[in-house]
């Protein structure tokens, strides 16, 4: 039996069956033919840069958009001569002096901040006490009644309402006192609040409650002592709304309201025209100033105390 030796892995059969030996490339000849196909070149990087820049782009523009309101805002009660373009201003505070000056502007602001203040007080305290009663008591119904609440307040508004609503605060001799603009206006924001704190009520555990109540506390002392300090986030949330919402309205302060000295800050600003219906721009932009100073205070610091956050689609 002869034996045979074994094929090289590495040779292919020739045109006659016999295996030659597989000669391996040699290296590229510089001047010389390609060694072989490479793979193509990746332009993922190229587009990924290009694409971090065009957002940035855009979000610069979209910035700039909303910032050169706000830095008009900034400068143009400091310029002598303002006008509806952004510019560098020429310093002066003649506009301030002139504005302190107008009877009715300082008051208007503490008149903002006594309604504002009120209504808020008014539509957290009521706000938390139907949320409480509605989230922990089965009612029967109660989805649909907190549901047409909310369809009703959006759809029957205070401009809707107007005639019926000064009828009535009229009859009740509510015409012309800060407390029919705080009733009036706290009507219209309660739906809406009581839908917002339910939420925050539905995610406070009732397991605090029931070893409260074990211990012989009172609904009232419940509410006071656990289910307030669990949901402030909430009823922070809704305090700086419901403070905006009354800040900036002027529509109910304007019918409801005759007394030039009880009129609001938004009230007071539609007067700051000429006779022949243009802008005072030095009085509307130092007084503007003004107007939206003490809101954004007011948000500033509930934000750095309480926070603004989303955590599992619950506001906190």
């Amino acid at each position: 039996m002869s034996s045979e030796p074994a094929a090289d892995p590495g040779a292919h059969p020739g045109p006659a069956g016999a295996s030659e030996p597989r000669i391996p490339p040699g290296p590229a000849v510089p001047g010389g033919p390609a060694p072989g196909p490479r793979s193509p070149v990746r332009h993922a990087p190229v587009r990924h840069a290009l694409g971090r820049i065009s957002s940035t782009a855009f979000l610069a523009l979209v910035a700039a958009f909303f910032a050169l309101p706000m830095l008009w805002l900034a400068s143009a009660p400091f310029d002598a001569h303002p006008s509806i373009t952004v510019s560098v201003p020429e310093f002066t505070l003649a506009n301030f002096r002139a504005i302190l000056a107008n009877p009715y502007a300082a008051g208007s602001i503490v008149n903002s901040v006594i309604q504002a203040g009120g209504a808020a007080v008014l539509v957290v305290v009521l706000a938390a006490l139907a949320a409480y009663a509605l989230s922990r008591v089965r009612v029967p119904g109660r989805d649909v009644l907190l549901y047409v609440l909310l369809l009703l307040s959006s759809v029957v508004t205070g401009t809707a309402a107007m005639v019926p609503i000064f009828e009535l605060a009229t009859r009740l001799g509510l015409v012309d006192t800060h407390l029919g603009v705080i009733l009036v206006v706290s009507g219209g924001l309660l739906p809406a609040a009581i839908f917002i704190l339910k939420d925050f009520m539905d995610a406070t555990p009732t397991s605090y409650e029931e070893s409260a109540r074990v211990f012989g506390a009172s609904p009232m002392q419940i509410l006071r002592h656990i289910v307030v300090p669990l949901v402030r986030p909430g009823l922070a949330t809704v305090a700086v709304w419901a403070v905006a919402s009354v800040w900036g309205g002027f529509l109910m302060q304007y019918i409801l309201l005759r007394d030039p000295d009880k009129s609001p800050s938004a009230v007071v600003l539609f007067t700051l025209y000429t006779e022949g219906g243009q802008p005072d721009l030095p009085l509307i932009s130092t007084f503007s100033l003004l107007y939206s100073l003490p809101v954004v205070l007011m948000y500033l610091f509930v934000s750095s105390r309480y926070g603004f956050r989303f955590h599992g689609g619950i506001k906190q």
